[in-house]
């Protein structure tokens, strides 16, 4: 667990700086075609342009979860069925629990299942046993970008202040790292047709098609 808290600390501090860069520059309008799919927030997924340094704290979460899941969480194939994905764990979308979400460009676009609850907690209790842990998990991945944690706010969590607490040194954690996780990953996911992974690709047997109708999608739940 020690470690596990050392990890979170590292990624939620290098969050932090690269989104400290960022403060106190005036917005202006970005691309929303921006982070790996599966990491992607809701607010990039419904289109706006105009989004936070908030969009990586989501991601934050969603490799937090992955420490312990040993798998992403929400692993949709196309940006409705990622959206999709996001309302069955996290609840629906609605005003109620995101005020503005209705302003932005794609709302009225794209499907939004409604009257589903949040189970995001009750999901990853099978595998996350620190309910502070939870706590933190459930508050970098709440649906309204205004409602989620900052990076400071989140690395004063009280996860990181509860025995056994992270060192302060992450050399004694990264020497317990023997392989790239890379090297696992290769060829799927993110890293599908890239370089080495193409390769890899080719000489394995392919696996036999299927003919599918269109809507319809192959996902992988956590």
């Amino acid at each position: 667990m020690g470690g596990q808290r050392q990890w979170n600390r590292v990624l939620l501090s290098m969050v932090t700086y690269w989104c400290s860069l960022l403060l106190g520059q005036p917005r202006q309008l970005y691309t929303n075609r921006v982070v790996t799919l599966w990491y992607r927030p809701p607010e990039l997924l419904l289109g706006d342009r105009q989004y936070t340094t908030s969009i990586d704290m989501w991601g934050a979460g969603c490799i937090m979860a992955e420490l312990w899941t040993r798998t992403p969480i929400m692993q949709g194939d196309t940006e409705q069925k990622q959206l999709t994905m996001i309302c069955n764990l996290c609840g629906s979308i609605t005003k109620d629990v995101w005020e503005k979400v209705t302003e932005l460009p794609l709302y009225d676009r794209m499907e939004l299942p409604q009257g589903l609850p949040r189970i995001l907690t009750q999901r990853m209790r099978g595998f996350v046993k620190d309910e502070l842990a939870l706590s933190l998990i459930d508050e970098l991945l709440a649906l309204d970008p205004m409602k989620r944690l900052d990076g400071l706010k989140a690395l004063d969590h009280s996860f990181f202040f509860t025995q056994p607490y992270p060192k302060d040194d992450v050399k004694d954690l990264m020497d317990t790292v023997k392989t790239s996780q890379f090297e696992y990953t290769a060829g799927r996911g993110a890293h599908a047709n890239r370089g080495r992974a193409m390769a890899q690709a080719a000489q394995r047997p392919q696996p036999r098609t299927t003919s599918s109708q269109p809507g319809q999608y192959h996902d992988m739940i956590f």
